[in-house]
């Protein structure tokens, strides 16, 4: 009896102590935090606040190799977005081709990854003939929202090069041309610059491309090829590229006669991914294997985005998270998200393993400037927004926009209160401004809830939800940063 009775008593006092943790739960203050409202930006002047050479004028610069160089160099350029290529087109439209390319561009990383991880065997370094991979890089599906000016051969003829953390080889629209796109910069002329080099097919960078071939003289041709059929072609080469008063030589590099499809604009692009071919792994020591960007929320500033290269790319005081590697496929930035919170409490149905990368390569979590929107496997994604939608019961709810299905009616507001959104990765909680991801998306004051879900196993972090930071990548420390700071 006295047993029973003590059982009785330890039944009640546990019934006692959830009745008050669900209590304090309950009553514990929802987290909000201010949004003012701001509509589309209008598309950006394309002004560079540097002094620069004209694009046909010999730059007098350190000529630097960094296969040989000891000295450590830091290098800030100005990132511009692709929208100032567009400078006609309305706000509107501008964001709905955003949106096209964004899921351009989150459509091939993910047939990219599944194409990868169905290798087995994975793909071994070394000799890789013929042209036939299809490969993420370049200007189709949107791999690269943001730009800037740099300069190519010597003397060095100043180009728009659009960046991507998502690409590993770099590549420039050379003449003469059998079918090139047009671009702002007259194209470049490799036989008018005396540090351009052909690179024979033996050589081991050419060994290293993904798809390599070779021409009648044994030199290098390369080709990347897009899954919406834009392709680049051309010659594989080393040149020199400047950037403004630094020169750094023997850059390896595609040298495009015939590049057909989707691209606009800009003459080319910098790889920044991680595989060997990308240009902080070929600078190596150069700038330490570091560099960082801040992409400024346009809406917001009049600042211009910004790319470090070196030592002074780490911002003091940011948070780190490390770097993981996927066995198949090394050019994309993989982080470990262990949950997310939403108005200060984690949301229970978060857990680590939705965002798990397996042994061989499915799942995971990357971190890409070149998409927009933030996609979350699809538990993960509904969980978040469901969180989100209770906590914003005081905000009018409108129709759903293009791939957001949590939207909501702030015309004629100045300033609302939504919950606040808390990323949770390993060593770094990324408390976002409510700017990332309670986004315009037209003229009429309608904002949507700036993330979307996916069948996909692999989440992808966008370029929305990064702005502000500046995002650190330590490849010699395997590890990338987050400072909100980190701007200025």
């Amino acid at each position: 009896m006295g047993q029973k009775s003590r059982n009785n008593r330890l039944f009640h006092s546990s019934i006692i102590l959830l009745l008050v943790s669900l209590s304090a739960a309950l009553s514990s203050p929802f987290q909000l935090q201010t949004l003012l409202p701001r509509p589309l930006p209008s598309a950006p002047t394309l002004s560079w606040h540097d002094s620069e050479p004209e694009s046909n004028s010999l730059q007098e610069t350190s000529q630097l190799d960094p296969l040989s160089s000891n000295t450590t160099l830091e290098v800030q350029l100005e990132l511009h977005h692709v929208d100032a290529l567009s400078s006609e087109d309305t706000p509107e439209l501008l964001f709905d081709l955003r949106l096209q390319r964004d899921a351009l561009r989150s459509g091939t990383i993910y047939s990219l990854v599944s194409k990868a991880v169905a290798r087995n065997p994975p793909r071994a370094a070394g000799r890789r003939s013929g042209f036939s991979s299809s490969i993420i890089s370049g200007l189709a599906q949107g791999s690269g929202e943001y730009f800037t000016r740099l300069g190519v051969g010597t003397p060095a003829r100043n180009l728009y090069m659009v960046l991507d953390t998502g690409s590993d080889v770099v590549w420039v629209q050379c003449s003469p041309c059998k079918s090139c796109y047009s671009q702002s910069d007259p194209i470049f002329d490799p036989t008018k610059s005396a540090s351009f080099s052909g690179i024979p097919c033996r050589s081991p960078l050419c060994r290293s491309l993904d798809s390599s071939g070779c021409n009648q003289r044994r030199m290098c041709l390369y080709q990347v090829s897009y899954g919406d059929g834009s392709v680049t072609f051309g010659d594989f080469s080393t040149e020199t590229l400047t950037f403004r008063r630094t020169s750094v030589g023997r850059v390896a590099l595609g040298c495009g006669h015939d590049n057909e499809g989707l691209f606009v604009g800009a003459a080319g692009l910098l790889g920044l991914g991680r595989g060997i071919l990308s240009f902080p792994s070929q600078t190596g020591s150069r700038f330490n294997r570091k560099f960082s960007y801040c992409l400024v929320d346009r809406s917001a500033s009049s600042k211009p985005s910004s790319l470090v290269f070196g030592d002074a790319a780490i911002p003091r005081g940011a948070l780190f998270t490390p770097l993981l590697t996927n066995p198949k496929l090394d050019t994309f930035y993989y982080v470990e998200l262990l949950g997310i919170s939403v108005g200060g409490t984690r949301v229970p149905k978060i857990s680590p393993s939705l965002f798990k990368m397996d042994q061989d390569g499915n799942g995971g979590v990357i971190i890409d400037s070149g998409t927009s929107v933030t996609r979350l496997t699809q538990p993960a994604y509904t969980a978040m927004r469901d969180a989100f939608r209770l906590g914003a019961t005081n905000l009018k709810r409108a129709p759903d926009f293009s791939l957001f299905d949590t939207c909501f009616d702030l015309s004629g507001q100045t300033s609302v209160k939504v919950p606040t959104l808390v990323l949770h990765f390993r060593g770094a909680d990324l408390s976002l401004p409510a700017t990332n991801y309670l986004i315009p998306v037209d003229s009429s004051g309608t904002f949507c809830f700036a993330f979307a879900g996916t069948m996909n196993g692999l989440s992808i972090i966008g370029n929305i939800q990064q702005q502000g930071f500046r995002v650190a990548y330590d490849l010699a420390g395997s590890r990338v940063g987050f400072s909100p700071r980190g701007c200025a």
